[in-house]
């Protein structure tokens, strides 16, 4: 048998999300960053240009460089898949493309600088993910690690940044607050097991 058709495309959005950010990556690198500049990344701009409403979303699979968007996708890649096969492909994306227009605007709203890449998405996906094993009455360890560790971290950095650093804290902590979010409202629909 073929090797190449027991590969089974098995998390159909987070495969997508990390192919077309790796597109993006490369068309950035052969327009020497002007695609990122117009279609990829999130800053302040006249709201009379259509293309400020498109990077609100699209600034999420922008990435700076092959490191940034590795360092991203290592953890998309590795809880993307559970996240898909626990809501549905359908919740993902619904997820995911909250995260970034929250992400996205706060940015415009707080910061005069630009942004872009997933790493809103990567702590909204860590935080859901601490809810994978939630039971009714039962506040899991893991969502309570995840969050003095993850979003502790984060919220010391920004409260102590000196403003030159390009490391995105406010979406890292609007992501987080996002996956903890959506994961209550998850398990109280749905009921716990």
């Amino acid at each position: 048998m073929n090797p190449l058709k027991r590969i089974h495309y098995n998390a159909p959005v987070t495969l997508t999300f990390a192919l077309i950010s790796a597109g993006t990556l490369i068309l950035a690198h052969f327009t020497d960053g002007a695609s990122d500049r117009l279609l990829f990344m999130v800053y302040r701009s006249s709201w009379t240009d259509p293309l400020a409403y498109l990077r609100i979303f699209t600034h999420a699979i922008g990435h700076a460089d092959l490191t940034h968007f590795l360092s991203n996708f290592i953890i998309i890649l590795l809880v993307g898949p559970m996240l898909e096969e626990k809501y549905g492909p359908k919740l993902i994306i619904i997820i995911m493309v909250i995260t970034a227009f929250v992400t996205g605007v706060l940015w415009i709203i707080m910061s005069p600088y630009s942004k872009l890449g997933a790493s809103g998405i990567v702590f909204m996906l860590i935080l859901l993910s601490s809810f994978a094993n939630m039971q009714k009455g039962r506040i899991p360890l893991t969502l309570i690690l995840a969050v003095v560790i993850y979003l502790g971290q984060e919220v010391m950095s920004f409260a102590t940044m000196d403003g030159s650093s390009n490391i995105a804290y406010m979406s890292h902590i609007a992501g987080g607050i996002c996956g903890a979010l959506f994961g209550f409202m998850a398990n109280s629909r749905d009921g716990y097991r």
